[in-house]
């Protein structure tokens, strides 16, 4: 069996549930989803959907950083969103942060999110 490293950071949200923020293995990190929770208070960021897919960026950022990876190094991700009306204000945020590499990428809508979130992504990224 391979090697995992669970990734824990304070720089984004605690898990709010039974799983991690990410786990690295074999040069590859496998991100939880993460939504739009301010890392020091643990609520959700005030506004819609451009200033939640910020917040959201930015924790994954800080999920994948713990990890020893970066943003330009993932390689897939998967965006979820309770509305699909919200997609280009999601899309606009988010080539904003993938805009040397984009990865490859599924938007899916789904019925809700964690603490009535709008929009949570998850990702999969190099460590090197």
């Amino acid at each position: 069996m391979a090697h995992v490293e669970i990734v824990s950071t304070e720089d984004a949200p605690a898990a709010i549930g039974p799983y991690s923020q990410a786990i690295v293995s074999e040069g590859m990190v496998y991100t939880s989803g993460q939504i739009a929770l301010v890392p020091a208070t643990g609520e959700l960021v005030a506004g819609g959907v451009t200033e939640q897919a910020r917040q959201v960026l930015s924790n994954l950022e800080a999920v994948l950083t713990s990890a020893g990876s970066s943003l330009d190094r993932v390689i897939k991700t998967t965006v979820f969103l309770t509305d699909m009306d919200d997609f280009a204000a999601m899309n606009a945020v988010y080539s904003e942060a993938f805009e040397a590499v984009m990865p490859a990428r599924a938007t899916v809508a789904v019925a809700g999110l964690p603490k009535g979130a709008l929009v949570e992504i998850e990702a999969m990224a190099r460590t090197h």
